[in-house]
């Protein structure tokens, strides 16, 4: 008996022991590649290329396949998770080290952390966080085109399969309604999916977003093809009776929308968001504050681990010390959010500053913010549209002119990172002692900016200001069963005894981590 249960047990470890090397090589492959699910500020990879030295996986089911795509951690426990997200921050923040000290390479090996970084900081919640998911429409594993969800498989091979994705652990009950019930309804409709834009076909894509409330946004992507207006109008219409009083009402969506277009992605302003039915925008809380959803505005998809990014930037950009009478005091100043979005980060914040200057590129974004601010009563916030890098300059003279208190910058672009006039405009402004960089990617384009601001001075690339120097790097799980996670890195120009202490208080807010 005791040989039996010793064996079984053995058995058990073995077991395990291969699928976490799998899930591990999994991770090290999605790492290796700009293909990797991400979603931070972009959609959820529907498509990701596969590896020539992946293992095979023909012995796997056509969920299991799919789920080493979407979510390639899901095998290991969460703490497992986390200590690869780990020592996957360590790798990158040492090239970092490496480039700083001189090794042309930035090699990882070679490069010594000059600056604390602390453990991942967990996700409140792991299993079905998205707040907002994109699925795909193409030939699923028995053939059938009119299939709603993601893929596996690539477009090069031509071995592209749609997989519904039912049992992915990142995706919450109501995304995964909406997709069967947008797949049925494909099912039902006489006209063809776009699976190719040359090749004819109308359905496209549907996005999914959903608050904490459970509130229900829906989004149909459509290529007019030769359609007329009188048949495209006739099809929106068979679109809102089907999730109105048909099937699709068990979705109870509170907003409808569609968007027509040739294009595989476009703007509101490119063509415009069509409301076929309900409100315009949902709303979601963080933080104690509420915030609107528009169709096509960003925001982050784990709303529990966005509290914890957006606690983590705002004791980083104004740390609040204590006074000699144990109670806090506010350091006042400006806060300059580039890449501002909807205006979270600026509106969490704008208790501790005297001012908030945003900037974003995205027109319905900017207007979105402006709505937010004043919704939530915050009066110190203004927000500029526009591309950064031409706006930065402008305000940068508008701040130095008007002078006042201390100057904080956080940036929180896209996985392209800022454009090198971003990075100039902050560089050169002397007033910016502490600049805060959030990132989804710093191992891709970020790592260029992360050059630039601390690189000495350069004429040749109109770098004349102060480097800045890596002082604290802060990962935040915000995507569990994935590899990914956003890193908050700040960066300061000197350190003040004021400041060293309010460093100091930012330990005990993050538990003693540091």
């Amino acid at each position: 008996m005791a040989s039996a249960a010793s064996h079984c047990r053995s058995v058990i470890f073995a077991k395990r022991n291969i699928l976490y090397n799998i899930a591990v090589r999994q991770s090290r492959l999605l790492f290796s590649t700009n293909d990797a699910t991400s979603d931070g500020q972009r959609k959820p990879s529907q498509r990701i290329k596969s590896q020539n030295n992946s293992p095979r996986t023909d012995h796997l089911s056509w969920e299991e396949r799919l789920a080493d795509v979407v979510t390639p951690l899901w095998r290991l426990s969460y703490e497992e998770q986390l200590e690869v997200k780990r020592k996957h921050q360590q790798r990158i923040l040492s090239q970092l080290a490496g480039h700083l000290t001189g090794d042309p390479q930035g090699s990882p090996v070679r490069g010594k952390l000059g600056f604390p970084v602390l453990p991942v900081l967990p996700s409140p919640v792991r299993d079905g966080y998205r707040n907002k998911s994109t699925f795909s429409v193409n030939r699923g594993a028995d053939g059938n085109p009119k299939t709603v969800g993601f893929y596996v498989g690539t477009g090069r091979k031509g071995n592209i399969v749609c997989v519904n994705g039912d049992h992915l652990l990142n995706m919450p009950e109501k995304h995964k309604l909406v997709a069967r019930c947008y797949q049925d309804f494909l099912r039902l409709s006489p006209l063809e999916p776009c699976l190719l834009f040359h090749a004819g076909g109308h359905w496209r894509e549907v996005t999914a977003r959903t608050n904490a409330e459970g509130h229900t946004m829906a989004i149909v992507y459509f290529h007019p093809q030769g359609l007329t207006r009188e048949e495209v109008a006739a099809h929106k219409a068979e679109l809102v009776e089907y999730f109105t009083l048909g099937p699709g009402s068990v979705c109870q969506l509170d907003s409808l929308y569609f968007q027509e277009s040739g294009m595989t992605r476009c703007s509101h302003e490119e063509s415009p968001y069509q409301l076929l039915h309900g409100q315009p925008h949902i709303y979601e809380e963080v933080l104690g504050y509420k915030f609107r959803i528009s169709a096509d505005a960003f925001f982050q998809v784990n709303r529990a681990a966005a509290e914890v990014l957006y606690t983590t930037v705002r004791h980083l950009c104004f740390p609040t010390p204590e006074d000699g009478g144990g109670t806090t005091t506010k350091p006042g100043g400006t806060l300059l959010d580039v890449c501002c979005g909807t205006g979270a980060i600026g509106i969490t914040v704008s208790p501790r500053v005297d001012r908030i200057i945003g900037v974003e590129l995205i027109e319905q974004a900017v207007e979105d913010a402006r709505h937010n601010a004043a919704l939530n009563k915050v009066l110190n916030c203004e927000f500029v549209a526009g591309k950064a890098e031409v706006v930065l300059p402008a305000v940068m003279s508008q701040l130095s002119a008007a002078g006042g208190g201390p100057l904080a910058a956080v940036v929180n672009p896209a996985r392209a990172g800022l454009h090198h006039r971003v990075v100039r405009a902050l560089r050169n402004q002397p007033a910016i002692r502490r600049l805060v960089y959030v990132s989804c990617k710093p191992d891709g384009e970020a790592m260029r900016n992360f050059r630039e601001l601390c690189c000495a001075p350069d004429p040749r690339k109109k770098l004349w200001g102060d480097a800045f120097s890596p002082s604290l790097a802060v990962p935040v799980d915000m995507f569990p069963h994935t590899p990914h996670c956003e890193v908050v890195l700040l960066f300061e120009r000197s350190c003040s005894r004021r400041t060293r202490a309010a460093d100091g208080a930012i330990t005990t807010r993050f538990g003693g981590i540091l």
